[in-house]
């Protein structure tokens, strides 16, 4: 049976990568469960809408998401990408957030 999620592939990575943002593209990867390829294709995606920005620290790459970029409405709120991360991080069961 293949199992889904409510939250899309991009969500995900951004959950992961505002709990660790030092994290490689392999590492992104396993966490979200898709492969290395379709993690630069989000990557590219997320910083070309503006959610994150890329910079190099020596050969690796490290993301930082714009925490007040609008996400449009859910629901009846119209919340920034900061918001939206908190509300998932505060409800994560701990063993998930470890």
């Amino acid at each position: 049976m293949r199992s889904w999620s409510f939250l899309t592939n991009q969500a995900q990575v951004l959950l992961h990568m505002s709990q660790r943002p030092d994290s490689t593209g392999l590492e992104i990867a396993q966490a979200v469960g898709v492969t290395e390829r379709a993690i630069r294709s989000i990557l590219g995606d997320l910083q070309a809408a503006g959610y994150i920005a890329r910079e190099k620290v020596g050969r690796r790459n490290r993301y930082r998401i714009d925490r007040y970029r609008p996400m449009g409405r859910v629901g009846a709120l119209d919340l920034t990408v900061g918001q939206l991360l908190e509300l998932v991080i505060e409800h994560e069961e701990p063993a998930a957030a470890g």
